[in-house]
């Protein structure tokens, strides 16, 4: 790397990624127009067609384009298994790659965040009106939802026999049917709804960042690696990143720092958030010294407490109905389901990879679990793993993940370098209670598959297979199908300022340290119990309305006229085209 560091201007917020998260504190703390923002994202423009097409995901996960491409370490309860763990790298982060499935969670996930944090504004009554704040349901406002907010939610435009059936079969085996996942109790089979917006993927870029790129107080930098923050004492005061830049040729880059004169806040994600800290010098101390990082803050909860939601697929043969597996194995087939996108954005090209969804309790006669613990996400389709081609026999997968597990992760440094990706270690099934819920999840799948209203297809269990049978045996075989179903959260967790295992207070603010937030799903001191894109936007909602209100409150913090940002290289990542108003300068 070039030894010359230039300046790229002082700002009075730099917000470092621009995942969902991200986008959303771009745009809401430039709504006001005396604070200046600096946006920097790691990836390019989100203008790859795959992404806008929902099916599109199949070609967005493992793309270097779109996905940081980061893998676990061998898992022990996955039988020695390393899994790919995709996380978006692009404007609009893993909200550009991921299910598109709008989820809340469950009333009591919010609180018990207000409990452990000692601040009620995080329970469910108080984050409610966040959520419909945001959104754009496709039936209206009411009670449970919002209209006209910028986070658009539709109904999928497809429909299966198979899954019809499914949902028949979950009702016979005591599920009720719902219309609705989000009003605080999801316990149900139904239709998941989605980020669309006429069948096409609406992420956080489209929703919140491009909306905001014509006020002159936003900035947007693309392609610019955050390698660490700058501390003056105790204080954050900005941000050193890696860019290439004029006369920089054969992919060398140079050396570039953003100050800021109000926060820095870092919405990295669940994996880069912990990793940056620790580059920074905030982390466990002893962990940070061994890799000759020099210590701002002890936090030995930084990338601790990961969680995840591990999906165990079972897969199932069926006869005498058509899946996605036959439709498209022939020319006819694809030409067919194009045609269906192309004149009506319908058809298997606007799915979602998962349709229809169920949440029920794992075991339905354990008086302890007083709410559902399972989630399904079922498919009208079947593949060996992620990435291989589909079976060329129709089946479904129904996949089961443990909602609230007790298992807890890490994410940690291997060197000093940030380039180096981190150590990502889930820990899935390593507690005996997630084994024990994971074995009544593949029961369950089973009790379901096996109602009436599946019998005319004739299932057969392909995997895991019907030879794993005792607890034992469906331990294994949840060890060998279970997968990410991408949701890491919980690596620089909310707590009370005592809480040893703490990163960030109830008010996001890193604990010990001035001038530095934390923003996304890293900061969830507990899991939510279902998809958690929509709850990280929720977040960053009120992250913004607690940093605008902190600026209110001292009105004594510096306001940078937008005149005087200095971004070499920064682009107008709407037109592709430079920002007039940018110049090189050099420190």
């Amino acid at each position: 790397m070039d030894k010359e560091t230039i300046s790229a201007g002082e700002f009075d917020y730099v917000i470092v990624g621009a995942g969902t998260a991200g986008c959303v504190l771009a745009a809401r703390l430039s709504e006001d127009s005396s604070a200046s923002v600096l946006l920097i994202e790691a990836g390019g423009k989100d203008d790859y067609h795959w992404i806008h097409v929902p099916v599109g995901y199949l070609y967005c996960i493992g793309n270097p384009r779109t996905d940081w491409l980061y893998r676990t370490c061998a898992e022990p309860g996955l039988n020695g298994r390393a899994l790919s763990y995709p996380r978006g790298r692009v404007l609009g982060g893993s909200s550009s790659i991921n299910g598109m499935i709008y989820m809340r969670g469950q009333r009591e996930d919010y609180d018990e965040w207000a409990r452990i944090t000692g601040d009620a504004s995080w329970s469910w009554d108080a984050v409610l009106p966040v959520f419909k704040r945001s959104e754009d349901h496709h039936a209206g406002g009411d009670t449970w939802h919002g209209a006209g907010g910028p986070w658009r939610v539709e109904r999928q435009r497809l429909k299966w026999k198979v899954l019809e059936a499914f949902h028949e079969a979950a009702q016979q085996a005591g599920i009720p049917a719902t219309d609705d996942f989000n009003r605080g109790d999801n316990t149900g089979v139904g239709y998941f709804e989605v980020n669309q917006k006429r069948g096409v993927r609406w992420n956080a870029s489209k929703a919140f960042l491009r909306p905001a790129l014509a006020r002159p107080n936003l900035t947007v930098v693309t392609d610019a690696h955050v390698n660490r923050l700058v501390f003056e004492g105790r204080r954050c005061v900005g941000v050193a990143y890696r860019r290439g830049g004029p006369g920089v040729g054969d992919g060398g880059m140079r050396e570039f720092v953003a100050r800021a004169c109000g926060e820095v806040v870092v919405a990295a994600g669940a994996v880069n958030s912990p990793q940056l800290l620790e580059l920074s010098g905030i982390g466990n101390g002893a962990r940070l010294q061994r890799l000759g990082i020099g210590v701002v803050q002890d936090l030995r909860g930084v990338g601790e407490n990961l969680q995840d939601h591990l999906q165990l697929r079972m897969a199932y043969r069926v006869h005498g109905v058509r899946t996605l597996n036959t439709l498209s194995a022939h020319w006819w087939g694809k030409l067919w389901i194009a045609a269906q996108y192309a004149f009506s954005r319908s058809g298997p090209m606007s799915m979602s990879p998962s349709q229809l969804g169920a949440f029920a309790k794992s075991c339905p006669d354990d008086l302890s679990i007083t709410r559902p613990d399972i989630e399904y996400h079922v498919q009208p389709l079947s593949l060996d793993r992620f990435g291989e081609p589909l079976h060329r026999f129709n089946a479904f997968t129904a996949s089961a993940c443990h909602l609230r597990p007790t298992s807890r992760g890490s994410i940690h440094l291997q060197s000093p370098d940030a380039s180096t990706p981190p150590l990502i270690a889930p820990n899935y099934l390593s507690t005996d209670y997630d084994r024990h819920v994971a074995a009544n999840a593949l029961r369950l799948t089973r009790r379901i598959v096996a109602s009436p209203a599946l019998a005319r297809y004739m299932p057969q269990e392909i995997i895991p297979g019907i030879e794993f049978q005792t607890e034992d045996e469906l331990v294994k075989a949840a060890g060998a199908v279970g997968t990410t179903i991408f949701h890491p959260v919980g690596t620089c967790r909310m707590g009370v300022a005592d809480d040893p295992a703490a990163v960030v207070d109830s008010r996001l603010r890193v604990i010990g340290v001035a001038g530095l937030r934390v923003v996304d799903a890293s900061v969830m001191p507990t899991i939510t119990s279902g998809n958690t894109n929509s709850p990280t936007l929720m977040i960053a909602e009120r992250a913004s309305e607690m940093i605008r209100a902190d600026r209110r409150a001292d009105p004594g913090v510096s306001t940078i006229n937008a005149d005087r940002q200095v971004v070499p290289g920064a682009v107008d990542v709407s037109a592709g085209q430079s920002v007039g108003r940018l110049t090189d300068a050099k420190a």
